[in-house]
Protein backbone atom coordinates (compact mmCIF):
# COMPACT_ATOMS: atom_id res chain seq x y z
CA UNK A 1 0.00 0.00 0.00
CA UNK A 2 1.24 3.40 -1.00
CA UNK A 3 2.21 6.15 1.46
CA UNK A 4 1.01 8.71 0.21
CA UNK A 5 -0.64 9.34 3.31
CA UNK A 6 2.44 10.84 4.30
CA UNK A 7 2.91 13.20 1.70
CA UNK A 8 -0.37 13.99 0.31
CA UNK A 9 -0.95 17.86 0.18
CA UNK A 10 -4.94 19.39 1.16
CA UNK A 11 -6.73 20.42 -1.65
CA UNK A 12 -5.24 18.46 -4.39
CA UNK A 13 -8.01 16.56 -5.65
CA UNK A 14 -5.77 14.83 -7.68
CA UNK A 15 -4.05 13.48 -4.77
CA UNK A 16 -6.98 12.85 -2.95
CA UNK A 17 -8.67 10.54 -5.36
CA UNK A 18 -5.26 8.76 -5.76
CA UNK A 19 -5.25 8.28 -2.08
CA UNK A 20 -8.88 6.87 -1.67
CA UNK A 21 -7.91 4.45 -4.89
CA UNK A 22 -4.23 3.45 -2.92
CA UNK A 23 -6.41 2.38 0.21
CA UNK A 24 -8.83 0.07 -1.17
CA UNK A 25 -7.21 -2.51 -0.14
CA UNK A 26 -7.68 -1.14 3.80
CA UNK A 27 -11.11 -0.99 2.71
CA UNK A 28 -11.52 -4.50 1.81
CA UNK A 29 -9.02 -5.28 4.30
CA UNK A 30 -11.66 -4.00 7.18
CA UNK A 31 -14.95 -5.72 5.88
CA UNK A 32 -12.57 -9.17 5.81
CA UNK A 33 -11.85 -8.39 9.60
CA UNK A 34 -15.26 -7.73 10.75
CA UNK A 35 -17.71 -10.47 11.42
CA UNK A 36 -21.50 -9.86 11.96
CA UNK A 37 -24.18 -11.77 13.99
CA UNK A 38 -26.99 -10.63 12.11
CA UNK A 39 -30.09 -11.17 9.85
CA UNK A 40 -28.75 -12.19 6.04
CA UNK A 41 -29.96 -9.28 4.66
CA UNK A 42 -26.33 -7.17 4.90
CA UNK A 43 -23.90 -8.83 2.39
CA UNK A 44 -19.95 -7.90 1.72
CA UNK A 45 -20.67 -5.73 -1.14
CA UNK A 46 -23.09 -3.68 1.72
CA UNK A 47 -20.11 -3.11 4.05
CA UNK A 48 -17.68 -2.42 1.56
CA UNK A 49 -20.26 0.76 0.46
CA UNK A 50 -20.70 1.81 3.65
CA UNK A 51 -16.79 1.56 3.95
CA UNK A 52 -15.96 3.71 1.03
CA UNK A 53 -18.81 6.13 2.55
CA UNK A 54 -15.72 6.81 5.55
CA UNK A 55 -12.85 6.09 3.28
CA UNK A 56 -13.40 8.97 1.26
CA UNK A 57 -14.39 11.08 4.20
CA UNK A 58 -11.51 10.64 5.65
CA UNK A 59 -9.36 11.27 2.44
CA UNK A 60 -11.58 14.91 2.32
CA UNK A 61 -10.53 15.42 6.06
CA UNK A 62 -7.22 14.31 6.20
CA UNK A 63 -4.42 16.73 7.39
CA UNK A 64 -0.72 15.14 6.76
CA UNK A 65 1.12 17.87 8.79
CA UNK A 66 -0.47 16.53 12.14
CA UNK A 67 1.60 13.53 11.46
CA UNK A 68 -0.62 10.62 11.12
CA UNK A 69 0.07 8.30 8.65
CA UNK A 70 -3.15 8.14 6.67
CA UNK A 71 -3.99 4.08 7.10
CA UNK A 72 -3.94 5.01 10.48
CA UNK A 73 -6.55 7.87 10.36
CA UNK A 74 -8.74 6.37 7.93
CA UNK A 75 -9.23 2.83 9.96
CA UNK A 76 -11.67 4.42 12.88
CA UNK A 77 -13.35 6.52 10.24
CA UNK A 78 -14.31 3.61 7.19
CA UNK A 79 -15.54 1.14 10.51
CA UNK A 80 -17.30 3.99 12.21
CA UNK A 81 -19.12 4.54 8.96
CA UNK A 82 -19.88 0.80 8.54
CA UNK A 83 -21.16 0.88 12.37
CA UNK A 84 -23.38 3.99 11.40
CA UNK A 85 -24.77 2.45 8.49
CA UNK A 86 -25.62 -0.82 10.33
CA UNK A 87 -27.20 1.21 13.30
CA UNK A 88 -29.60 2.76 11.02
CA UNK A 89 -30.94 -0.35 9.85
CA UNK A 90 -31.75 -1.34 13.09
CA UNK A 91 -31.07 -4.90 12.49
CA UNK A 92 -31.05 -6.46 16.12
CA UNK A 93 -33.89 -8.36 16.80
CA UNK A 94 -36.38 -6.82 19.15
CA UNK A 95 -35.15 -9.16 22.20
CA UNK A 96 -31.83 -8.69 21.53
CA UNK A 97 -32.31 -4.78 22.24
CA UNK A 98 -34.09 -5.22 25.36
CA UNK A 99 -31.06 -6.87 26.59
CA UNK A 100 -28.52 -4.39 25.17
CA UNK A 101 -30.69 -1.50 26.98
CA UNK A 102 -30.73 -3.72 29.87
CA UNK A 103 -27.31 -4.27 29.80
CA UNK A 104 -26.86 -0.30 29.34
CA UNK A 105 -28.99 0.32 32.28
CA UNK A 106 -27.30 -1.89 34.80
CA UNK A 107 -24.22 -0.25 33.38
CA UNK A 108 -25.11 3.11 33.93
CA UNK A 109 -26.45 1.99 37.73
CA UNK A 110 -23.31 -0.01 38.54
CA UNK A 111 -20.96 2.77 37.77
CA UNK A 112 -22.82 5.35 39.59
CA UNK A 113 -22.79 2.94 42.57
CA UNK A 114 -19.38 1.65 42.47
CA UNK A 115 -18.08 4.80 40.79
CA UNK A 116 -16.04 2.86 38.20
CA UNK A 117 -17.12 1.22 35.09
CA UNK A 118 -18.35 -2.14 36.59
CA UNK A 119 -16.71 -5.43 35.55
CA UNK A 120 -18.38 -7.99 33.20
CA UNK A 121 -18.98 -10.24 35.94
CA UNK A 122 -20.91 -7.81 38.38
CA UNK A 123 -22.92 -6.48 35.29
CA UNK A 124 -23.69 -10.41 34.97
CA UNK A 125 -24.77 -10.38 38.38
CA UNK A 126 -26.71 -7.44 38.33
CA UNK A 127 -28.56 -8.97 35.55
CA UNK A 128 -28.91 -12.12 37.20
CA UNK A 129 -27.24 -14.24 34.38
CA UNK A 130 -23.98 -16.04 33.61
CA UNK A 131 -20.44 -13.93 31.72
CA UNK A 132 -20.61 -15.61 28.62
CA UNK A 133 -24.19 -14.19 28.05
CA UNK A 134 -22.88 -10.74 28.86
CA UNK A 135 -20.08 -11.15 26.18
CA UNK A 136 -23.28 -12.08 23.88
CA UNK A 137 -25.17 -8.42 24.75
CA UNK A 138 -21.71 -6.73 24.69
CA UNK A 139 -21.20 -7.55 21.00
CA UNK A 140 -24.51 -7.19 20.36
CA UNK A 141 -24.38 -3.71 21.75
CA UNK A 142 -21.60 -2.54 20.19
CA UNK A 143 -22.72 -3.32 17.10
CA UNK A 144 -26.16 -1.45 18.00
CA UNK A 145 -24.10 1.57 19.37
CA UNK A 146 -25.29 1.65 22.31
CA UNK A 147 -23.02 4.72 23.39
CA UNK A 148 -22.19 3.99 27.07
CA UNK A 149 -20.71 0.59 26.29
CA UNK A 150 -18.17 2.54 24.10
CA UNK A 151 -17.65 5.16 26.25
CA UNK A 152 -14.01 5.38 26.76
CA UNK A 153 -11.61 8.15 28.01
CA UNK A 154 -10.30 8.25 24.22
CA UNK A 155 -11.99 8.25 21.05
CA UNK A 156 -8.77 7.18 19.53
CA UNK A 157 -8.32 3.98 20.71
CA UNK A 158 -9.01 1.94 17.61
CA UNK A 159 -6.17 3.72 16.08
CA UNK A 160 -4.01 3.36 19.42
CA UNK A 161 -4.46 -0.54 19.07
CA UNK A 162 -4.20 -0.68 14.80
CA UNK A 163 -1.02 1.51 14.95
CA UNK A 164 0.58 2.12 18.67
CA UNK A 165 3.51 3.57 17.61
CA UNK A 166 1.72 6.92 16.09
CA UNK A 167 2.16 9.74 17.89
CA UNK A 168 -0.23 13.02 18.57
CA UNK A 169 1.93 16.41 18.10
CA UNK A 170 -0.99 18.40 19.20
CA UNK A 171 -0.74 16.74 22.47
CA UNK A 172 2.32 14.14 22.72
CA UNK A 173 2.24 13.87 26.49
CA UNK A 174 -1.17 12.83 26.93
CA UNK A 175 -1.02 10.72 23.76
CA UNK A 176 2.29 9.16 25.29
CA UNK A 177 0.47 8.57 28.57
CA UNK A 178 -2.38 7.18 27.18
CA UNK A 179 -0.02 4.52 25.33
CA UNK A 180 1.60 3.61 28.43
CA UNK A 181 -2.04 2.97 30.08
CA UNK A 182 -3.26 0.86 26.73
CA UNK A 183 -0.06 -1.37 26.89
CA UNK A 184 -0.60 -2.08 30.57
CA UNK A 185 -4.12 -2.34 30.33
CA UNK A 186 -3.22 -5.18 27.04
CA UNK A 187 -0.86 -6.95 29.53
CA UNK A 188 -3.72 -7.25 32.62
CA UNK A 189 -6.08 -8.74 30.29
CA UNK A 190 -7.29 -12.37 30.76
CA UNK A 191 -5.56 -14.86 28.10
CA UNK A 192 -7.44 -15.21 25.42
CA UNK A 193 -8.65 -11.46 25.71
CA UNK A 194 -5.07 -10.74 24.92
CA UNK A 195 -4.37 -13.31 22.49
CA UNK A 196 -7.77 -12.03 19.95
CA UNK A 197 -6.15 -8.03 21.08
CA UNK A 198 -2.88 -9.27 19.59
CA UNK A 199 -4.08 -11.44 16.59
CA UNK A 200 -6.12 -8.97 15.32
CA UNK A 201 -3.96 -5.49 16.06
CA UNK A 202 -0.46 -6.59 15.86
CA UNK A 203 -0.70 -9.95 13.26
CA UNK A 204 -3.77 -8.18 11.48
CA UNK A 205 -5.40 -11.84 10.85
CA UNK A 206 -9.02 -11.66 10.11
CA UNK A 207 -11.47 -13.25 12.55
CA UNK A 208 -11.74 -16.83 11.32
CA UNK A 209 -8.21 -17.60 11.29
CA UNK A 210 -7.68 -16.04 15.14
CA UNK A 211 -10.84 -18.40 16.06
CA UNK A 212 -8.80 -21.37 13.97
CA UNK A 213 -5.42 -20.63 16.28
CA UNK A 214 -7.26 -20.38 19.88
CA UNK A 215 -10.23 -23.36 18.99
CA UNK A 216 -13.12 -21.07 18.96
CA UNK A 217 -16.12 -20.11 16.25
CA UNK A 218 -16.16 -16.99 14.31
CA UNK A 219 -18.44 -15.71 16.15
CA UNK A 220 -17.03 -16.46 19.48
CA UNK A 221 -13.72 -14.78 18.74
CA UNK A 222 -15.95 -11.20 17.92
CA UNK A 223 -17.68 -11.92 21.39
CA UNK A 224 -14.05 -12.08 22.93
CA UNK A 225 -13.06 -8.74 20.65
CA UNK A 226 -15.70 -6.78 22.15
CA UNK A 227 -15.38 -8.09 25.43
CA UNK A 228 -11.66 -7.04 25.63
CA UNK A 229 -12.62 -3.42 24.44
CA UNK A 230 -14.86 -3.24 26.63
CA UNK A 231 -12.37 -4.19 29.26
CA UNK A 232 -9.55 -1.79 27.46
CA UNK A 233 -11.95 0.94 27.86
CA UNK A 234 -12.66 0.13 31.16
CA UNK A 235 -8.92 0.18 32.36
CA UNK A 236 -8.27 3.23 30.70
CA UNK A 237 -11.51 5.04 32.06
CA UNK A 238 -10.86 4.23 35.41
CA UNK A 239 -7.24 6.18 35.60
CA UNK A 240 -8.98 8.86 33.76
CA UNK A 241 -11.68 9.40 36.36
CA UNK A 242 -9.27 9.14 39.19
CA UNK A 243 -7.56 12.01 37.49
CA UNK A 244 -10.33 14.33 37.17
CA UNK A 245 -11.05 13.38 40.68
CA UNK A 246 -7.97 15.07 41.70
CA UNK A 247 -8.16 17.75 40.05
CA UNK A 248 -11.33 18.86 41.39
Amino acid sequence: MSELGDVVTSGDAGDRDQLILDHMPLLHHIVGRMAWDMPGKVDREDLLGFGIIGLIAAADSFEPERGHKFSTYAFPRIRGAILDELRRMDFLPRGRREKVRALDRALAALEQELGVPPTPGELADRLGTNEDEVDEILHSARLAGAVSLDDGPSDDLASLLADPKSDDPEDSAEWNEMKLLLVGAIAELPEQERAVIALYYAEELLLRDIGEIIGVSESRVSQIHSRAIYLLNRALKVPAEGRRREAS
